[in-house]
């Protein structure tokens, strides 16, 4: 026990010391509940109190309440000293964690931009750092599924907070799926100093550059024309219009192509770096039924689900931390080098593996495995893989507009 309280102290230390705007006892009460977060893999307030007080030895009613008045509003505690969490000053120091633990010679990062629903309760709009598959929570608004209005405020607010805490000169994606395109969303990544990468729908015109046509964007690629990129006009509405590259792929097992809009030159860009927006649906997956089981909540207050959410993604990003460094270091191939008289040396060796379990499963069973083993609670960097790439270069294929 005297080990344990002191890996929970030095975790607490951590909280506080990278999450500067929280109170002491704030941080002290973040820690204690994302602990019991992760060892129980449940965001369940009752199984996370009942295993805490088994095993630091407290009334399991006292936990509850402390984890519990977390969420609640300052008004809603007890004591005349306390205070709401607020939650808008963690993002950006949320951000700045991951950065601090992010490898040296990267200096890319891959932001995803999405909305999750959990029932008619909330609606939760989502930006996410990319990671090795999964992805990271660092800033959101909790909504009412039920209340109607414009979300643009929403995401430029989330959007300003986060900019500040990423160097000047880092390449920053910010990736979206076509249900929330829009030329001011675009407009303003490229005005916060970042690369928009975002899928439209194919119901339109675009004018290729040098040329005075608007052609239809449905049929730009197809079987005989998988790839295309370029300069162009996008949307001949006078209103919708923008000057942008585009990038276009179709690849037969899906039903629609990929239309990609970006500020980047096409030359620079690489369509295929757009695969990594579909992470935020495995972090999506990893914050409900495969991970926190978030969707089980009984909560109906958006302002206290967002608290909830400060827990959920303080643990995501320690459990990623873990599991994506102990799978980097993980070799490609464990077979030594064929001398270059075998027979099989001609067959091109694996410079990659199959991911057989997420970074985020791979964190959770190296933590439990540590704390079994009396290791102490592990840490991890955060090591970025590569991005992906087109399997045939742009180089290679005519941009010309039949």
């Amino acid at each position: 026990m005297p080990q344990l309280d002191q890996e929970l102290c030095e975790w607490t230390e951590v909280v506080s010391r990278k999450l500067p705007s929280l109170s002491a006892a704030e941080a002290r009460v973040l820690a204690l509940y994302s602990f019991g977060m992760v060892v129980v893999q449940s965001c369940g307030l009752t199984s996370i109190a009942v295993f805490l007080g088994v095993l630091l030895g407290r009334q399991e009613n006292r936990v509850r309440q402390q984890l519990r008045e977390f969420t609640y509003a300052g008004e809603d505690k007890r004591g005349d000293k306390r205070r709401t969490v607020k939650v808008e000053s963690s993002f950006g120091e949320l951000l700045g964690w991951v950065l601090s633990w992010w490898a040296d010679e990267e200096h890319r990062l891959a932001l995803a931009l999405d909305a999750t629903t959990f029932k008619q309760v909330f609606t939760v709009l989502v930006v996410s750092v990319m990671y090795r598959g999964c992805a990271i929570p660092v800033a959101w608004c909790v909504l009412s599924a039920t209340k109607k209005g414009q979300w643009r405020d929403h995401w430029e607010s989330l959007l300003d907070v986060l900019v500040p805490n990423v160097p000047a000169d880092w390449t920053v994606l910010v990736l979206a799926d076509r249900g929330l395109y829009a030329k001011w969303l675009y407009q303003g990544i490229c005005k916060r100093g970042w690369h928009p990468f975002l899928r439209i729908n194919q119901q339109g015109l675009f004018r290729p550059d040098g040329s005075t046509c608007f052609r239809p964007l449905c049929g730009l690629v197809q079987p005989s024309r998988p790839i295309w990129s370029g300069g162009v006009t996008c949307f001949k509405t006078t209103s919708a219009q923008l000057d942008c590259t585009l990038l276009a792929r179709f690849d037969p097992v899906y039903t629609d192509p990929w239309l990609i809009l970006t500020d980047l030159p096409s030359h620079i860009a690489d369509i295929a770096w757009y695969g990594m927006r579909s992470w935020i649906e495995a972090g999506f997956k990893d914050l409900k039924r495969g991970g926190w089981s978030w969707q089980h909540t009984k909560m109906t207050d958006p302002a206290r689900a967002a608290r909830l959410w400060l827990v959920i993604a303080l643990a995501t990003l320690w459990v990623l931390s873990v599991g994506g460094y102990a799978e980097a270091a993980i070799p490609v191939c464990s077979l030594p080098f064929l001398p270059p008289f075998f027979p099989y040396r001609a067959r091109p060796r694996r410079t990659s593996r199959p991911r057989l379990l997420s970074a985020f499963a791979r964190g959770l069973c190296s933590i439990l495995a540590a704390l079994i083993r009396g290791d102490g609670l592990p840490f991890g960097d955060f090591v970025p893989e590569p991005w992906p790439i087109s399997p045939q270069p742009f180089s290679f294929l005519s941009n010309t507009y039949p």
